[in-house]
């Protein structure tokens, strides 16, 4: 089969494409024809620095979607022609390649009405907005929310979940992904480039602050953050959590939270990797019943793929780009 190669920690253009062999499925396991493979900052990012269970040459690719193949001894509920997505375990081959292999306690029915490209398109930024926003932050009808980076991946799906359940949604984004930003929900716009977030967020809630904030960004805007929230208000970090020093300092009684959908594989936890497995369930539920814009941007092949990390890693990438594997 075809595969996306890597043979030491790199850069995406260090990817190679390779033809190797077919993997086949052991017990409790299903192997996935992928159809179609979503793109994520955390696929070069581990490329980069590399993990300690790969072996080389490694096939990354976080998101996959498509159809079982073949199912493994001991599988009960799955059958061969399953339509299927899901968070792979990114400390074993992945997604960019023809074929791959998965264990079931994470996989997830693709939601009717949508298709394999869609769908690749969900699970590491959909799961991290839904599990961010719903079972972290617990967000209510009437909250007020701050999105720090509302036209990326992440951003996106928080904006569309937030707004599904009647929240007033403020979000950061350039002034040319106002009207996108704003089709997704987002209710306030604010120009990170040209403008201050404390003080547009101060404005616009009469000095209140937020009830929640989803920071995608980094430090600095987690930090900023702090002291943009109402007391016992909630923060959740995609990217990296603030100064922990101004966190202490805080004083508002405000609760913190580090978003990492894959730690669970790569601390081997059987219970929080069936946990994600059930939040990726319930995120398909909802978007059955609420409708949410999977947010596919741009539709590539894939050997595109190294040069679309290379450009997603710019962090200019509007919603979610998704490689075409086999034939839809």
């Amino acid at each position: 089969m075809n595969a996306l190669l890597l043979d030491a920690p790199g850069a995406p253009e260090t990817l190679r494409l390779g033809d190797v062999a077919i993997p086949q499925p052991g017990p409790g396991e299903v192997r996935i024809r992928v159809q179609a493979a979503g793109l994520n900052p955390a696929d070069y990012k581990m490329m980069a620095n590399g993990v300690s269970s790969w072996p080389y040459p490694f096939i990354p690719g976080l998101d996959v979607a498509g159809v079982i193949d073949e199912v493994g001894e001991g599988i009960e509920g799955w059958a061969s022609g399953d339509a299927v997505f899901y968070h792979s375990n990114y400390t074993k081959p992945g997604g960019f390649a023809e074929f791959t292999i998965t264990t079931t306690n994470t996989l997830v029915r693709i939601p009717k009405g949508l298709t394999a490209i869609e769908a690749a398109a969900l699970p590491c930024a959909g799961i991290t907005a839904y599990q961010a926003l719903i079972e972290k932050l617990n967000i209510q009808a009437g909250q007020s929310i701050l999105v720090q980076g509302g036209a990326g991946g992440v951003g996106g799906f928080a904006i569309q979940i937030a707004a599904k359940l009647g929240l007033e949604v403020i979000t950061t984004a350039s002034a040319r992904n106002f009207e996108w930003v704003q089709s997704l929900g987002a209710t306030w716009c604010i120009d990170y480039g040209t403008e201050s977030t404390a003080e547009r967020v101060a404005e616009i809630t009469n000095g209140n602050g937020v009830e929640a904030i989803l920071d995608t960004v980094g430090r600095e805007t987690s930090t900023e953050g702090l002291a943009m929230l109402t007391f016992s208000g909630g923060l959740a970090c995609v990217a990296t959590l603030p100064d922990l020093e101004t966190y202490r300092q805080s004083g508002t009684g405000l609760s913190l939270h580090n978003i990492n959908l894959g730690g669970a594989y790569r601390h081997g936890n059987q219970k929080a990797m069936d946990q994600l497995g059930n939040t990726s369930r319930r995120f398909a539920e909802f978007i059955n019943s609420k409708g949410i814009n999977p947010m596919v941007s741009e539709v590539i092949s894939l050997n595109q793929i190294p040069n679309a990390l290379t450009r997603l890693a710019e962090r200019n990438i509007r919603g979610k780009i998704v490689a075409e594997i086999n034939a839809c």
